[in-house]
């Protein structure tokens, strides 16, 4: 996990308890201010997320080349493709903070 991807889950989590004291003490700015981190941080864990994916997929081209030399299968092999997995998992979850914060902007224009 990289300093992004912490960042970004601090910050969301932070923004989720700024905006409940908004909305518990009736306070519509704080409630918008706690609901913008929440946007920020999962945009921050999001690229902290692209940044891991870029690095795993470098690692896995870097194996690649040096099974094509010639070498043997070996356990860096065998760790490129568990790699490969991670690297689909990412994009997964990428994915899917994307379609939530789709999703949360719609229903924040559908209440305003």
């Amino acid at each position: 996990m990289n300093t992004d991807q912490i960042k970004g889950k601090m910050q969301n989590a932070f923004g989720k308890a700024e905006e409940a004291v908004g909305e518990a003490v009736g306070n519509r700015n704080l409630s918008n201010a706690g609901a913008e981190d929440r946007v920020k941080g999962a945009a921050k864990e999001t690229w902290g997320n692209a940044k891991e994916t870029v690095h795993e997929v470098h690692k896995t081209a870097k194996t690649q080349a040096d099974v094509a030399t010639g070498e043997p299968v070996t356990a860096r092999d065998k760790f490129a493709s568990g790699v490969e997995r991670i690297k689909d998992s990412v994009n997964t979850k990428m994915d899917e903070v994307k379609t939530r914060e789709q999703i949360k902007r719609d229903e924040l224009r559908r209440s305003a």
